[in-house]
């Protein structure tokens, strides 16, 4: 159960927060604050004349009706809010789009602070210079931006390894239920001036409407400054009109115009209008692009470019149909995702969660099991190794832990005696190296009680878990493996498996913060080019060691001795080089890629009936050593691999006539290797795959690849 969070919002005291004139900021913080867990003890406060609210948790700070330039209105304005929330218990304190108005605050408050921008940073004041970004980095506990765009507009002239204190959320709508039935309507909505494109849509606008005469165009918005007015019996200024009434209009017209010449911080209107099934058009300006896929970007920015556009709309029914259709299933930016990733930042904060961003320096606790006791033989498969390499590679330091091999090593007493050794180490090394992030993967050993103690100790503190080993319901091993997971589930921030997510989910099993990570290479590992060797055998593959040791352990089964039995009759002209079957015993470390190297291909075969996105770490080894790799099409591994990189088979036959091929046609085998290796390397180096861990892990959520 989620503890109450008291948030206090405060908006620009120029926006309104009204259903009458309520703008960006305002809609996007009422959007959020309706679907928020935390919205019962949220309160907005903003300043306006108007009573028609947009939600009842509003709180209006009044100001002096007559400016004075004596008198800063933004320092007024930030006083009367500290009187309002005196004495309330106030956790957390959001600011949005005013850099000074935190400036003033945190001089006087105590509580957590998120800063939104939702304009260019360079164009406010408080982070128009690179001095004054860098002090809201470091005092602000979250940052977070309307796009990619005014995230990049922020960190021009910083270094970009500070965005870890920040994040996106873009604004968001709810999906449409329905599509209502569509008028030959082109509209514009904003502001009626040049810089959104205003005079191109003009110039645009009435030579389609000269040339299409059942097709109508509206423009909604006004401009009390000089703008450009459209002369033309089939054209109609609607003015400024309420949020709701703007996308009841929406929903009636075909066609929607975002021309702007302005680098938009996101552009909400192009959003709603292609989530409205409006075939819509928009500039390539700031953070346009982002609002949705499914759209057209003018390639130049100008009438005959806009005109050409909406001419294609009109004339090819097929195409604007599918547009719209596209734009309606497929919304970009929902609020419910939305939400849930402000709530979690906001979780962040109530832990306690201020790491030193400005150094960019983690201190990180890596626990796995070293192989200490057998003697190194899995350091080159170790997933937990490349982890400490690209954590430090990424410029944080490391601490390694192999719970394994301190019970081996302390095995005197009784495993009781040694448990509460190693808790009781456990807790004295986090007490002295403090930590910032703790990872942990494939163990037992740490009790619930000591990760409770650690992280009463130290509440910044953010933990993760991670496993590689399979989680599908056709293998009786996964229900251990799910059980270690489940374990620690619901304690740590964060876990991560080898697996698709979704495989989890049909099983009913709900793990919180469920991540897919893929099995990382490392440049000092997978270092061997074998398409540019002549290896004399054909295909390897190694068992792995938990059931096999040559031959079965008693009572136990394994799918894939039958699979390799059934493959290998039908392989009479291929060199293979199995291990761990028909008696050949597995092999370890040196002599395991030894052996890998010496062969054309590998096989990547896993335990279990392949599932979507599994394989077992052996796939690293393979690809990323440069053979050309077999996997089971059913793994859909083409979502990452296409067919220039790795071979996908559809079954036994399939996959022993390709072997047979391929080892006839060298050249496209070491080709395909190569390619294979290339984007292995592009995509999942240890590099990038603990980058992906942390970001997610601190809240900031990154796309794999």
């Amino acid at each position: 159960m989620r503890k109450p969070l008291k948030i206090a919002t405060i908006l620009p005291y120029k926006e309104n927060y009204t259903f009458s004139k309520a703008q960006a900021a305002a809609i996007w913080v009422c959007d959020f604050f309706k679907s928020s867990v935390y919205k019962k003890d949220n309160f907005i406060f903003g300043n306006t004349n108007s009573k028609d609210y947009l939600t009842k948790n509003y709180i209006n700070v009044l100001l002096k009706e007559k400016k004075s330039k004596f008198r800063s209105t933004t320092i007024e304005y930030c006083n009367n809010f500290i009187s309002i929330i005196k004495n309330k218990d106030f956790e957390i304190i959001e600011i949005h789009n005013r850099p000074l108005v935190f400036n003033y605050l945190k001089k006087y408050l105590t509580q957590k602070f998120i800063l939104y921008f939702h304009n260019d940073p360079l164009t406010m004041k408080g982070s128009k210079t690179a001095s004054e970004r860098l002090y809201l980095l470091d005092k602000v506990d979250k940052i977070v931006f309307v796009s990619k765009w005014t995230q990049k507009q922020f960190f021009k002239n910083i270094d970009p390894k500070l965005i870890q204190k920040t994040d996106v959320i873009y604004p968001s709508i709810n999906k449409e239920k329905k599509i209502y039935k569509k008028e030959k309507n082109i509209v514009f909505v904003g502001k009626l001036n040049a810089s959104k494109g205003y005079d191109i849509y003009k110039n645009a606008i009435i030579k389609i409407l000269d040339e299409f005469d059942n097709w109508r165009a509206y423009s909604i918005g006004d401009e009390s400054r000089d703008r450009p007015h459209i002369n033309h019996p089939r054209h109609f200024e609607l003015g400024f009109l309420e949020h709701k009434k703007v996308l009841k209009f929406l929903d009636k017209s075909e066609i929607a115009v975002v021309p702007s010449r302005w680098e938009e911080p996101f552009g909400r209107t192009a959003l709603e209008s292609s989530s409205r099934a409006c075939a819509t058009i928009i500039s390539n300006r700031g953070g346009l692009p982002e609002t949705t896929d499914h759209c057209i970007i003018l390639d130049q920015l100008n009438a005959a470019s806009l005109y050409e556009s909406i001419k294609k709309l009109i004339t090819k029914d097929k195409f604007r149909k599918k547009i719209q259709l596209q734009g309606f299933k497929n919304v970009k930016h929902t609020i419910r995702s939305n939400t849930q990733l402000i709530d979690s930042t906001r979780e962040k904060l109530i832990h306690n969660f201020n790491l030193n961003f400005i150094k960019n320096k983690l201190r990180i606790i890596n626990l796995y099991n070293t192989g200490q006791k057998l003697n190194h033989r899995l350091y080159n498969i170790s997933i937990g190794k490349k982890f400490t390499n690209g954590f430090i590679r990424n410029g944080h330091d490391v601490l390694e832990i192999s719970d394994r091999d301190f019970i081996k090593q302390n095995r005197v007493l009784s495993f009781q005696n040694i448990n509460n050794k190693f808790q009781s180490y456990l807790l004295e090394t986090f007490k002295n190296y403090n930590p910032d992030f703790f990872i942990f993967g494939h163990t037992n050993n740490i009790n619930i009680d000591t990760l409770h103690d650690i992280k009463s100790h130290n509440k910044n503190l953010i933990t993760s878990q991670w496993n590689e080993d399979p989680v599908m319901p056709s293998l009786d091993y996964s229900k251990k493996n799910i059980a270690n997971i489940s374990l620690y589930s619901d304690v740590v921030d964060h876990n991560f498996i080898t697996t698709d997510p979704s495989i989890l989910k049909k099983q009913k099993i709900d793990i919180k913060n469920l991540h897919f990570f893929f099995v990382p290479v490392d440049k000092n590992i997978e270092c061997f080019d074998v398409f540019k060797l002549n290896p004399a055998m054909d295909l390897f593959y190694a068992m792995s060691h938990g059931v096999n040791r040559a031959t079965l352990k008693k009572g136990k089964i394994d799918d894939r001795i039958t699979f390799l039995n059934n493959l290998t009759n039908k392989l009479n002209d291929i060199n293979y080089d199995f291990y761990g079957f028909q008696n050949k015993e597995p092999i370890w470390g040196n002599n395991f890629y030894q052996a890998l190297v010496n062969s054309k291909m590998g096989l990547n075969l896993s335990r279990g009936l392949p599932t979507k996105y599994y394989s077992s770490n052996r796939i690293a080894s393979l690809i990323g050593n440069g053979l050309l790799t077999f996997i089971d099409k059913k793994t859909q591994l083409n979502d990452f691999f296409n067919k220039n990189e790795i071979i996908l088979y559809d079954n036994i036959d399939d996959l022993s006539q390709k072997i047979k091929f391929f080892k006839k046609n060298s050249k496209l085998r070491k080709k395909i290797a190569f390619n294979g290796k290339k984007k292995y390397f592009k995509l999942f180096n240890e590099l990038k795959i603990t980058k992906y861990i942390i970001d997610n892990s601190l809240g900031n959520t990154s796309n794999l690849y």
